[in-house]
């Protein structure tokens, strides 16, 4: 089992995720004579886990039964612990996208924090591409290293526990691209400018406040970047659903009676034709802001 690389079947010390419901998953590290305990009843790893297939059908001690998935970053997103805020998938998938990241990529993060942006570069830049991510806290970059090991990915990532404000992030002229995501990242623009390949690269910070946006833009624009950009991502999702609508009454046609009603649209008389087809509605909230995303371009020097 690899976070970048698919396998069939489930093996003694992966990590598989099991889907108790379309709002419910929790990851589990496998191991041989262990136990997971789920609201349907147990799982035991020796015989309900290990052997299988990624994507079985498991029936528990209850009765009641899950689905164990092979792990990817999407689901790891949402189901991995929290040791901070995290990114989602909607501002991942534009920041992979803006940071033009492909196989082969050198990408400088900081800071890592619940990885969960790390496991998306990760999968977007193997098996050739490397990351070098830096976290000021010495638990979570342990931690994080941890996973990293776990998961099969430890080949393509260097974690560093260091103040990126302050010592950068331990390479220079390698990175295609650098991603922020600290209370200051205008005191890391520098580093960041350091990192960045000779013939270019791109740069993203994120920030939940527009005066950060401001000082980083302003750090940006003073050393030189380029088509700077920021934006704000907000997911709306719409309910399809099939709905009645009645049809129009504009009186009798020409030659009708007036005690005659509309005919319905089979064609059989009807007092109150209605006409059946499904609609798109827009939610009545919509999620709230998460962040602002700020890319630039480094010129070539």
């Amino acid at each position: 089992m690899s976070f970048v690389e698919y396998s069939e079947f489930i093996r003694d010390g992966d990590v598989a995720i099991v889907f108790l419901g379309h709002d419910s998953l929790m990851p589990v590290k496998v191991q041989s004579g262990a136990q997971t305990q789920t609201r349907y009843g147990v799982i035991r790893h020796s015989t309900d886990l290990i052997g299988q297939r990624f994507g079985s059908k498991v029936t528990c001690s209850k009765g009641g039964w899950v689905y164990v998935l092979h792990p990817t970053p999407e689901l790891w997103t949402v189901c991995l612990p929290h040791r901070t805020q995290i990114l989602y998938t909607t501002d991942i998938a534009n920041i992979t996208l803006m940071l033009e990241l492909k196989p082969g990529s050198v990408v400088c993060e900081s800071g890592t924090g619940s990885g969960s942006l790390s496991h998306a570069i990760l999968r977007t830049i193997a098996p050739t591409g490397h990351l070098h991510t830096v976290e000021f806290h010495a638990q979570r970059a342990e931690k994080a290293a941890q996973e990293f090991r776990e998961h099969k990915v430890s080949h393509l990532v260097t974690v560093k526990n260091q103040d990126v404000c302050k010592e950068g992030f331990g390479v220079t002229g390698v990175a295609d691209a650098v991603f922020l995501d600290i209370p200051s990242p205008w005191e890391a623009i520098t580093h960041a400018k350091r990192a960045l390949k000779r013939k270019g690269g791109r740069l993203c910070s994120f920030s939940p406040c527009m005066e950060q946006v401001q000082r980083t833009c302003e750090a940006l624009l003073s050393l030189g970047f380029e088509e700077l950009c920021t934006m704000e991502v907000l997911l709306q999702t719409h309910d399809v659903r099939t709905v009645s609508l009645p049809l129009p009454d504009f009186g009798p046609k020409d030659g009708q009676s007036e005690t005659t009603p509309n005919p319905a649209p089979d064609g059989t008389p009807s007092a109150h034709a209605s006409v059946t087809c499904r609609t798109a509605t827009p939610p009545r909230e919509i999620a709230g802001h998460t962040g602002y995303l700020t890319f630039a371009t480094k010129p070539r020097d």
